[in-house]
């Protein structure tokens, strides 16, 4: 059975610089911080342990946005009393002749083990996350998913991952521009650039924090992603690095500071839910965490926490901090896809992080042995620049092939769909009757689905392209989208949320055939409702305001009829008609618009495009059972106080066959995700969905 692997956001290690540009000292002379390393280590393993074994987040990606503004800032802050200025070709160069082959590799690896084990309904995802993720805009991508409620079940990504490194990706060309800017304020006083540096970073570091706290609490999913939302972390880790150096406690008081800070970090991941409450303010636990690490340094001696992470085997991790980080998600990923489980087993997570440290182990000595080196012969930032780009050459050259591939084969798929009786989709269940155009006869076997697996996600109703009238969360004027004569005999407005958005095909076809006009107004998960609607435990205040101005506009309007949803299904808490919803009914009724109530279509319980993917010999394998989302009996059959003028249509049989309901009817996919109907399927239903609104209201 095909399904979503649900596991929270990934975080990434703070990049370690290159020995010329070392981390600054603290509290000491030596610019040598072993304990640094081994808490880079730490975090790896911290996020790589609650990836693999708890299936959330730890927290580690702060830690690792607070030391990579901990480091960078203290070698551009160097190079500035150096030199004057920063350099940035050098700057870049250096961080992208280390960064770029170990990334590079480990997408391409990605990639080929994406065409050996995903199912193909995944391929164009991961082609369109790798250029993502080779430049640095991976974060933005998944935000933008993240408030996609139609691609709120995607797969998970075996290059999510990349979202952290993009946002520490973008602070490289920030911090340098910040550090340049305040060292320009003392250039000819020939102060030292370093309380300048702190000031400007604490200034857009607090804007970022408050910026962070307000999104966070308006839009978590978006905030979780955003990179104006995590930048006050690098910030604080750069605020340290310069002002570290002057602060000066006694070792009994650092000692303890040490083994807090290593305690509280080790805790967070347990004690808070980081992926869906941060990075607001709750943030400073594990920042604040690594602060007092950092603060302590080798304080306590034997028996401090420096100690322990200065242990040599914990410096092995931190120097394979990075190329761990690179591979363990996408071994997870793809363990998980094949294994067919949701979360590792205690032995097969053993084997997950095996897997990932022997290929970090062999990619670090790759890059060290071979591209190293080959930067090291001329040593000039063109030269590195040069070779870093010249490792993403076969990435892109993969990711264009594989566009080209699945290109042609969808142009194959397209020729054969001309011919509708190799995909008569739910008119398959109809029997053929005297002047049809209904064969009820089985479509040929040997013709793929339609959609292609590979192409469901995008086989939705022009109402929601980009060009259509379906709104997103934020999303609170009114959109309409019209279609047919404004003259019409009758006219249909098509109302609700998603579920009743899935409707439009078939509506349109059956109001084209017969000359009505179709009106259509629907937006996410907004149902159709006097009642407030929530996301979470947020009041969705954007639906009622929504609501309201969709009634305003049927009052002007005056349909014939409205139609909407009647009930919703749930897996979870069974199906039922939604508390104001027969109050929206009789609202309609005192304006005298009747209403059709569509009962609702199930939910699969797994991704129909992944399980067709997987089973394209036997599509029958993706199906579900009836009562897993819907009554034995609509319950609007019992639903007290429904005005007559209100009518039900219920097309189960044509979703759900004989009690069943699989991915694949008439050679057409019904849904594109767990419970949203393709535009394909949706079409096939026109003819059906026509015949019973003439039936009801007798036009």
């Amino acid at each position: 059975m095909g399904r979503s692997v649900s596991v929270s956001a990934p975080s990434a290690p703070a990049t370690r610089l290159p020995e010329d540009t070392a981390p600054p000292s603290t509290l000491q002379r030596s610019n040598h911080r072993p304990e640094i390393q081994g808490l880079r280590a730490v975090a790896v393993l911290l996020v790589v342990a609650y990836h693999v074994w708890f299936g959330r987040v730890s927290g580690g990606v702060d830690v690792f946005l607070l030391l990579t503004g901990f480091l960078i800032t203290g070698s551009l802050v160097r190079a500035v009393r150096r030199h004057g200025r920063v350099h940035f070709l050098a700057f870049w160069g250096r961080l992208l002749g280390r960064l770029t082959p170990a990334a590079a590799v480990t997408l391409l690896g990605t990639l080929v083990a994406t065409v050996l084990w995903l199912p193909e309904s995944r391929w164009r995802d991961v082609l369109a996350d790798t250029p993502a993720s080779a430049l640095y805009y991976e974060n933005w991508r998944l935000a933008a998913n993240a408030v996609d409620y139609l691609a709120r079940d995607d797969a998970t990504s075996p290059l999510q991952h990349f979202w952290s490194l993009a946002i520490q990706g973008q602070s490289y060309l920030l911090l340098p521009v910040l550090v340049t800017v305040a060292a320009y304020t003392v250039r000819r006083s020939g102060r030292d650039p370093a309380g300048p540096v702190a000031l400007l970073l604490g200034a857009v570091g607090a804007v970022s924090l408050a910026y962070s706290v307000w999104i966070t609490g308006t839009d978590q999913a978006w905030a979780y992603f955003d990179s104006g939302a995590r930048f006050w972390e690098l910030a604080l880790g750069g605020v340290a690095a310069v002002l570290l150096p002057r602060l000066r406690l006694p070792g009994a008081v650092r000692a303890p500071l040490g083994w807090i800070g290593l305690v509280a970090l080790v805790s967070c991941g347990i004690v808070l839910q980081v992926s869906t409450l941060f990075p607001g303010w709750i943030a400073l636990w594990p920042t604040g965490a690594a602060l007092l690490v950092i603060v302590a340094g080798d304080a306590g001696g034997r028996l401090g926490a420096g100690a322990l992470l200065s242990w040599r085997p914990l410096a092995v991790v931190g120097d394979h901090a990075y190329a761990l980080y690179l591979w363990h998600w996408p071994v997870l990923v793809v363990y998980l896809e094949v294994s067919g489980r949701t979360l590792a087993s205690p032995v097969g997570g053993l084997c997950v992080v095996a897997v990932s440290a022997v290929l970090a182990a062999a990619t670090r000595r790759l890059v060290e042995g071979g591209v190293r080196d080959l930067v090291r012969t001329r040593a000039t930032p063109a030269w590195t620049l040069l070779v870093a780009a010249g490792c993403l050459l076969p990435v892109g050259a993969t990711v264009g092939g594989g566009h080209h591939y699945l290109d042609r084969q969808e142009q194959i798929r397209q020729e054969l769909a001309k011919d509708p009786a190799n995909y008569p989709g739910a008119l398959v269940l109809v029997e053929a009757g005297p002047g049809t155009a209904r064969s009820g006869a089985e479509p040929p076997a040997e013709v793929p689905v339609l959609p292609y697996p590979t192409e469901a996600d995008r086989d939705r109703g022009d109402n929601q392209g980009e060009d259509g009238c379906h709104l997103s969360f934020s999303d609170t004027e009114v959109a309409v989208c019209e279609d047919g004569p404004a003259d019409a005999e009758h006219t249909v407005a098509l109302v609700g949320q998603s579920h009743a958005a899935h409707w439009y095909t078939a509506l349109r076809g059956a109001s084209r055939n017969q000359g009505w006009r179709l009106v259509a107004m629907t937006k996410d998960a907004c149902q159709f409702s006097t009642e407030p609607s929530y996301r979470g435990e947020t009041e969705y205040t954007e639906c009622a305001v929504w609501n309201e101005g969709v009634m305003r506009i049927l009052a002007d309007l005056r349909p014939d009829v409205v139609v909407t949803t009647a009930t919703r299904s749930s897996a979870g808490n069974g199906e039922r008609v939604l508390d104001g919803y027969v109050p929206r009914w009789r609202e309609l009724d005192a304006m005298g618009i009747p209403v059709i109530g569509i009962r609702d279509t199930p939910r699969m319980g797994f991704d129909t495009s992944d399980c067709v993917a997987r089973h394209l010999d036997d599509p029958a394998a993706c199906t579900t059972d009836f009562r897993r989302s819907l009554a034995e009996r609509p319950p609007y059959e019992t639903e007290p106080g429904i005005p007559e003028s209100t009518e039900f249509l219920d097309f189960s049989d044509y979703v759900c066959p004989d009690g069943r309901c699989p991915a694949v009817i008439g050679n057409v996919m019904v849904y594109y995700d767990d419970s949203h109907m393709t535009a394909t399927y949706s079409a096939t239903l026109a003819p059906i969905v026509e015949e019973e609104i003439l039936r009801v209201t007798g036009w």
